[in-house]
């Protein structure tokens, strides 16, 4: 990595709202990542003019102009290595990544889910909690692994789930959060990527 910001890339499939929330917090030069380019799988993801407003870079990778999952994620690769990228957000990144692409990535790729890990990974986490009738919901920002959402857990923020809510109601507080402690987790990531210490919870 270089001494001074961490370059930055992040992987998005539609509006990138919490794309959005990293690109504010990276505005501040003390911040110690940049985001430097963001990258989409689809053609229509609204998060790609975002990107170009705010004069960061963007690159199209379409999955479906790929014959198989390695030759995505080779074209992936391709571009973070054009662009001398050192570390991976993935922000609603509807793409599972292969354990190659992963493993050459340890450590350096991060994402952010909507539930409290290991608690409900996959999708339609907020009516599978509100199915379970659990009494917490929230999201989590762990590492990246070959499993899916199994990385270790970075950080966590938790809401009340109200007798009333519905899987809109609570997705939207769980959003709020999670523009909240993404750019803390990344922060902290990279800090202690630098530092050589574990950035997981534990």
């Amino acid at each position: 990595m270089s001494a001074a910001r961490v370059s930055t890339a992040v992987l998005i499939s539609g509006r990138g709202s919490n794309m959005q929330a990293l690109v504010e917090a990276a505005a501040d030069p003390h911040f110690p990542a940049s985001i430097d380019l963001v990258i989409a799988n689809r053609p229509d993801a609204a998060g790609l003019a975002y990107a170009q407003a705010h004069g960061i870079r963007t690159a199209l990778v379409e999955h479906r102009n790929f014959a198989s999952r390695e030759a995505f994620d080779a074209a992936l690769q391709a571009q973070l290595s054009s662009h001398h990228v050192e570390f991976i957000c993935l922000a609603g990144f509807m793409r599972v990544l292969t354990a190659d692409f992963v493993a050459a990535w340890a450590g350096r790729i991060i994402n952010i889910h909507p539930s409290l890990l290991p608690d409900f990974k996959g999708l339609d986490t907020h009516a599978r909690a509100l199915a379970a009738k659990v009494g917490e919901h929230g999201c989590s920002v762990h590492h990246v692994t070959a499993g899916l959402d199994e990385g270790e857990v970075i950080m966590q923020a938790r809401v009340a789930v109200l007798a009333d809510d519905t899987p809109a109601t609570l997705a939207a507080r769980v959003l709020r959060e999670e523009h909240r402690i993404y750019p803390l987790a990344l922060a902290k990531a990279v800090r202690a990527l630098a530092s050589g210490a574990p950035s997981a919870s534990g």
